[in-house]
């Protein structure tokens, strides 16, 4: 991998685990359905113009607008209100088993045992996270929870789904995703414009970085890395996501650590890492060089 490339993969990582702290800052001052409303706001304006889609990829960007759009980033930035950045981050990562398990329910791919047994190890970490004081109560993990199935689920329906560029997706799902997440902000909260009105300098930048820096930069870079490089060279970087955002929670928002969300957190990471990483396929691409220059 060039050395460019690699740089870049670490930037779009530290944007996405940045993207918690923003959001924090933002939910500090803005309601959290709000906050994500203004947010596909934002992204809409920017590559709607830009995008057209037919109406076969509308028959699967709706569906997608509910899961990704509200079950996702409006049930996140809610469990995101009562705990802190890196254990909400820690847990919606456990969206990748979560999507593994469904695709061997519903598209009939197979598990090997050892990806099994790394599902089973993550899912430990949330039992372990459950004990932790920074999860409030029972309903915040579950909110966390569905927001981890919403992402599971949207993977599915894209698997299933005509080919949609990444920017197009983007755009036309938090186009689609804004009556829904505005008539749950209307029904469910208050003061919203008053808020927005009278917030600072951080509750825009948490508005205008979760949409513009780690939605629409952040994708096209991964999207880029991945028609450059192997999946499963590209994918494992993802998971330091979580750690990133655990470490700036601490160092930025001042977040406590203790015994729970530690192991917690390890068990989590550590056991997506057993399930998505294919050692044989990383073993295969690092070989690769060695052998195109014995030719």
């Amino acid at each position: 991998m060039a050395v460019r490339h690699f740089f870049l993969i670490l930037l779009v990582v530290t944007t996405w685990a940045f993207n918690n702290v923003a959001v924090k800052w933002g939910l500090g001052e803005v309601p959290p359905l709000f906050l994500t409303l203004m947010r596909f706001v934002v992204v809409a304006l920017i590559l709607v113009p830009f995008t057209r889609v037919t109406r076969e990829q509308l028959r699967y960007l709706v569906p997608l607008a509910f899961t990704f759009g509200f079950m996702h980033f409006s049930l996140l930035f809610l469990g995101l209100k009562y705990t802190d950045a890196g254990t909400g981050a820690i847990v919606v990562q456990l969206g990748t088993p979560f999507a593994m398990i469904l695709a061997m329910i519903f598209l009939q791919e197979k598990l090997s045992l050892v990806q099994m047994l790394g599902i089973a190890i993550s899912l430990s970490g949330v039992v372990v996270l459950a004990g932790s004081p920074t999860i409030p109560t029972w309903w915040v993990l579950c909110l966390l929870l569905c927001s981890a199935v919403g992402w599971a689920v949207s993977n599915l329906i894209v698997k299933k789904s005509p080919s949609i560029k990444p920017l197009t997706m983007t755009g036309w799902l938090s186009f689609l995703a804004i009556p829904i997440v505005g008539l749950s902000s209307f029904f469910m909260e208050s003061g919203q414009l008053t808020s927005l009105v009278n917030a600072s300098w951080r509750g825009w930048f948490a508005i205008l970085y979760s949409a513009i820096c780690s939605s629409i930069v952040a994708y096209s870079l991964w999207y880029g890395l991945l028609r450059t490089y192997n999946v499963n060279l590209i994918m494992p970087y993802s998971l330091l996501t979580p750690v990133l955002s655990v470490i700036m929670g601490v160092l930025v928002l001042g977040d406590s650590m203790n015994i729970f969300k530690v192991f917690g957190s390890l068990l989590v990471v550590a056991g997506t890492a057993i399930a998505v990483i294919n050692l044989r396929n990383l073993r295969m691409h690092a070989r690769l060089p060695k052998l195109k220059r014995l030719r």
